[in-house]
């Protein structure tokens, strides 16, 4: 995946920067499991990252699972195109062995590869020699992201801002329906209305929505949050409607969302986030209710703005006037229930 140069200059991760803000950390033994959160060993357009690297994140709050997502990497070398991908899959397994190796750590519970689903049914193949690879393999996501502006991102092989309905796509998901498989769905704001007609259209399919929808705020978005934020929440409550969908709570410091937090003299504290950012998770909390939300970390991506202390606490301090039982399915029961996650 290659970033605009823009946005390339600020993959970086600065340690020194992120201490900056240092916070006690919030309800410390709250029992949390990270839905979303990459590795990244061989991409030139992110900060290298690996299980250390998660582990000394994690380490910070009582993280006891994670979710791995796909995110191009470790994919097979040579053989069949459309198998190379099930190499990511091999490459986390391996990882998550020596995750389960140590029992004070955050371990990998489950992971999220990829597929082509515009091979329509033949990804059938595809999708079983991942599950072959590995046992954690709980579903699959192609990102559908696309922007007609060249200021914004757009992910590789998807050419225009339908993906979802695509016929040979729709035959494609049709089988994570067959193989009982969920769907990660990423796209930015205004394609979710898509994402909503996928959603009824195959309704025993499990899907959950990344990253709060992505709104964006960059380029030509620059300067209209209101706006966007309208759009937004108007199109996320009527993706509620269906049932299959989850979201997940989070992603909102990449550099494309607009917050600009990485171009500051500090790094946000909790309490910046909750008085700039609040409004998106309550709204998501508020239409789908918490047996369908699930705090994200999105990291290493996310670390670019801040630290994982940090949002954590945030999340924590968002949630603070919720019954114990909202809190621990935003923090680790509607997550643990979507990927099937062992205690």
């Amino acid at each position: 995946m290659t970033m605009e140069n823009e946005i390339t200059t600020q993959m970086k991760i600065r340690h020194e920067w992120l201490g900056k803000v240092q916070e006690e950390i919030i309800d410390p033994d709250r029992r949390i499991v990270d839905p979303h959160h990459h590795f990244f060993a061989e991409t030139p357009d992110f900060p290298h990252y690996d299980l250390q690297d998660l582990w000394s994140d994690t380490g910070t709050h009582s993280v006891e699972q994670t979710v791995y997502l796909q995110c191009w990497e470790g994919y097979r070398k040579d053989g069949p195109e459309e198998f190379r991908v099930v190499g990511e899959t091999e490459w986390v397994d391996e990882i998550a062995r020596q995750s389960s190796k140590q029992s004070k750590a955050s371990r990998i519970g489950a992971m999220i590869g990829t597929a082509e689903l515009r091979m329509g049914g033949a990804v059938r193949h595809v999708l079983e020699a991942h599950q072959q690879a590995s046992s954690l393999f709980r579903g699959i996501r192609q990102p559908a992201a696309w922007d007609r502006n060249d200021d914004i991102v757009s992910m590789p092989g998807v050419n225009d801002a339908n993906l979802y309905g695509d016929p040979k796509f729709r035959e494609g998901f049709a089988v994570l329906g067959d193989m009982k498989l969920c769907y990660d769905a990423y796209q930015y704001h205004h394609q979710t209305p898509s994402l909503t007609a996928l959603a009824r259209t195959f309704p025993g399919v499990d899907i959950v929505l990344n990253h709060l929808g992505t709104p964006l705020g960059i380029g030509p978005y620059a300067g209209k949050e209101s706006e966007i934020y309208s759009r937004w929440a108007t199109d996320l409550k009527e993706l509620a409607t269906c049932p299959n969908v989850f979201v997940k709570l989070g992603g909102l410091a990449m550099p494309w969302n607009g917050f600009g937090f990485e171009a500051h003299v500090l790094p946000p504290s909790s309490d910046e986030l909750v008085s700039k950012q609040s409004r998106y998770y309550q709204h998501a909390i508020q239409t789908f209710g918490p047996s369908r939300c699930m705090f994200e970390s999105n990291f290493p991506v996310d670390k670019l703005a801040l630290s994982y202390p940090i949002l954590w606490n945030f999340f924590k301090k968002l949630v603070k006037d919720y019954t114990e039982e909202e809190k621990d399915n935003m923090f680790r029961g509607t997550a643990t229930r979507f990927y099937q996650l062992a205690p």
